[in-house]
């Protein structure tokens, strides 16, 4: 079976599309089922507080991201605001002219203009110095350590949040005939080469779409019920209660950052639909633009045989730190290869069936 060019050329896209990270595409004809001493004004609809509120299927967030670093330094340092903790690990220290240091010196200046300060459930204040740094850290990251560019992602991003308010898409039910069955998380001990105790890791089922434009037509439906399932997915990275500072561009990997699972089965990859397309290019720019340096890894399974080429031939065109993020598969089961034996067991692993071991967004009707 041979493949048309434009069919490739979207399968390509698919993968090329993510060299500046993080992003979530699925191929063009399918998507994704895919503290501060002073709170501002405008932080949103729904406060910081909310996150403890969510109900998160009886799952915790403790261990989900457990880096193995040295024991932190503290400090004793009184606060004012009860919210941030008295005892706080400190971020290594950094030049005056260091991109992170003159970064951390425009916050205040950045959250007054966005009118929001809140980001992954961390509000960003010199008050509180390091889940400021470690937010701050991952969008220059995200930039190879351009400023200027990193400054105007975040700016963005705050916006986004403010308008948006995804910390409330993350908590609210969504129509079961819509989009059950088609996005869970996971909690994953002893994926190989990894440095957390466990690691968070989301499946995209495109397979679970019955009705495209049941799921799609609406598209404001659609886009929070996806940015819902990914804000629930960095709220178990459990960011606010890290402890290990993450290095700079290119000096190490970052612990806090999830893995994605995209599984075709069942999928054609000859189809076209509007308002697919059109769903997939609207959570490509939100996710790629306001989730930066959220993905360490992702796996596209289930991708027929004879499209696995198209993959490959994609990576040759990206950075190779993106290309190495990518990891395409035949068989669902060849997974377990990869991320260790405690997955669900249609991906070769030993636990239960992954609909019934996932956490998704709730679902009612």
């Amino acid at each position: 079976m041979s493949t048309k060019p434009e069919e490739q050329s979207a399968l390509a896209a698919d993968a090329t599309s993510e060299s500046v990270e993080p992003q979530d595409k699925a191929p063009a004809n399918f998507t994704a089922s895919h503290e501060l001493t002073e709170k501002p004004e405008g932080v949103g609809n729904a406060p910081v507080e909310e996150l403890k509120k969510l109900d998160l299927s009886n799952k915790t967030t403790e261990d989900v991201t457990d880096p193995v670093p040295a024991a932190p330094i503290t400090t004793s340092e009184p606060r004012e605001d009860p919210s941030i903790p008295s005892s706080s690990p400190i971020w290594p220290e950094t030049s005056a002219d260091h991109p992170l240091t003159k970064f951390f010196g425009l916050v205040g200046e950045l959250t007054k203009e966005a009118e929001h300060s809140e980001i992954y459930g961390i509000l960003l204040s010199t008050a509180n110095e390091f889940h400021t740094k470690l937010i701050l850290q991952k969008f220059l990251r995200a930039n190879q350590g351009d400023l200027e560019k990193a400054k105007q992602q975040l700016l963005d991003t705050l916006k986004w949040r403010k308008e948006f308010d995804p910390v409330k898409a993350a908590g609210e039910s969504f129509e079961r005939s819509r989009f059950e069955g088609l996005g869970y998380i996971l909690q994953v001990e002893g994926v190989p080469e990894s440095v957390n105790k466990s690691d968070v890791v989301t499946f995209n089922i495109y397979g679970a779409v019955k009705d495209n434009k049941q799921t799609f037509g609406d598209l404001e439906a659609f886009l929070r019920w996806r940015v819902g399932l990914m804000e629930r997915s960095v709220q178990h990275l459990n960011l606010s209660a890290a402890t290990q500072a993450i290095p700079d561009y290119g000096a190490g990997p970052d612990p806090y950052q999830g893995i994605q699972v995209h599984d075709y089965l069942q999928v054609s990859f000859f189809r076209q639909d509007p308002l697919v397309k059109t769903a997939t290019k609207k959570t490509i720019e939100i996710l790629g633009r306001c989730y930066p340096e959220t993905l360490s890894r992702k796996f596209f399974v289930n991708v027929p045989v004879v499209m696995g080429w198209v993959y490959q031939a994609a990576k040759m065109l990206v950075s190779k730190e993106t290309a190495k993020k990518f990891t395409v598969l035949s068989y669902g089961n060849a997974l377990a290869g990869e991320l260790g034996k405690k997955l669900p067991k249609e991906y070769g692993g030993e636990k239960g069936a992954l609909s019934e071991i996932g956490e998704g967004v709730k679902l009612e009707g």
